[in-house]
């Protein structure tokens, strides 16, 4: 969707500092990138550390041609980023009340109840923005210098087009350091829940804010796991791996099942506990390393008939990435020799540096070492509300297969 048109009296190109590229920089950025790397900026004619953390400035090509509004960071490596391209609509509160809408547009026509992802960073022209909406309560993650800068016209924007009874900033996330930003959670709006409300499926759920993962909730996975209920309901035994509060075990549970979850948080199994019994079922809970307890399992010659492995990130650098590999591989072997003759496996990674084939790579691998056949029965990515930008193939990071093992 195109920028609205500005008032009147908005500012111009004319009134922001100019950021130059380097000759033939401007390709990526014309193509529909929002990111502008420290090496692509002319930093003769326009020095990096010249420029605040945070400043807003009109980029232009080696040429002079207005190329868009970006804010900048001369510390980071992703120098600066864009927020808008249209020449007379810069950054400020009337630009996020816009996103905010166009975003909000998207998350009403695809879901009846409000419980989503809100923003999705640069997939909704918002880079270094997340907003998670439970209800009423909007929880926000800032993790560019950029996006600081702009918390005022953030929180206002999401007044006025949300009317949210609660506005948290969780900002605890491990980017905001290479941004060099202070780590802090505060509720900008109303009182700083405990606990967030979750609706997912038939299901209710409550999680940790201020001490739980990411904002509290995984929005990305809701598709998958509407899709592997299927499974659930057939299998006797499910294992839910790394489950966190308990998301995909407690409806497999609700589906019938017996469940185990393993974490290794206390407070996390505590939780998915509570909310099994919110949810009139209940499941078994192990503290463990997930490694450690699946081999402790094989020992014990327990079987499942559903195994989901759900891990964090094996691989957060690219130049993690073949030991990274080698451990989704012994995940998923250890997962399989839990499985009977005929079993179900859900593998997945929120590995961006891990290709979609190298994860089935290592599931191949992993069976072939026990002597498994495996169909990937189907395979899925992050929900709706994640949407991927098309010229960014970093906003496209979860992967996820449903599997069926079998003897040879």
């Amino acid at each position: 969707m195109n920028d609205v048109a500005p008032s009147a009296a908005a500012p111009g190109v004319a009134d922001f500092p100019v950021l130059k590229l380097k000759h033939n920089e401007d390709r990526r950025v014309a193509a529909g990138h929002l990111w502008i790397f420290s090496n692509e900026v002319d930093t003769t004619a326009t020095p990096l550390p010249d420029f605040v953390p945070g400043t807003i400035v009109a980029v232009e090509s080696d040429r002079g041609k207005f190329m868009g509004y970006a804010y900048v960071n001369p510390h980071s490596l992703i120098a600066a980023r864009i927020l808008s391209r249209h020449a007379g609509f810069a950054p400020g509160q009337g630009l996020m009340v816009h996103r905010l809408n166009v975003a909000l547009a998207l998350r009403e026509r695809l879901y009846a109840r409000p419980y989503y992802r809100l923003v999705h960073g640069e997939s909704d022209e918002l880079p270094g923005l997340v907003v998670d909406r439970y209800a009423d309560t909007l929880v926000v993650q800032i993790g560019t210098a950029g996006m600081e800068v702009q918390k005022e016209h953030i929180l206002a924007a999401l007044e006025k087009v949300v009317k949210p009874k609660v506005v948290v900033f969780k900002n605890d996330s491990g980017a905001r350091e290479l941004e060099g930003l202070p780590s802090y959670v505060e509720a900008a709006r109303g009182k700083l829940p405990d606990e967030i409300e979750v609706l997912e499926g038939e299901c209710t759920f409550r999680a940790p804010l201020a001490a739980g993962q990411k904002t509290g909730w995984f929005f990305d996975q809701a598709a998958n796991r509407r899709a592997f209920l299927g499974l659930a309901a057939g299998s006797a035994r499910v294992l839910d791996a790394f489950s966190y509060v308990g998301a995909w075990g407690v409806q497999a549970a609700k589906a019938g099942s017996e469940v185990t979850c393993i974490d290794s948080s206390q407070p996390a199994l505590e939780a998915a506990s509570r909310n099994a019994e919110r949810n009139g079922v209940a499941i078994r809970t192990q503290k463990a390393d997930v490694f450690e307890a699946l081999e402790e399992l094989h020992a014990a010659r327990e079987k499942f008939d559903l195994v989901i492995i759900d891990p964090p990130a094996f691989i957060k650098r690219r130049k993690d990435a073949g030991k990274g590999e080698a451990a989704y591989k012994r995940l998923n072997q250890l997962a399989m020799q839990l499985l009977p003759r005929d079993g179900f496996l859900v593998s997945c990674s929120c590995s961006y540096h891990l290709e979609p084939a190298a994860l089935t790579d290592a599931i191949q691998k992993a069976g072939r070492h026990l002597g498994r056949f495996v169909q990937v029965l189907a395979s899925g990515g992050q929900a709706p509300d994640h949407p991927v930008h098309p010229a960014i193939p970093e906003s496209r990071y979860l992967k996820a297969f449903m599997c069926r093992v079998t003897h040879d």
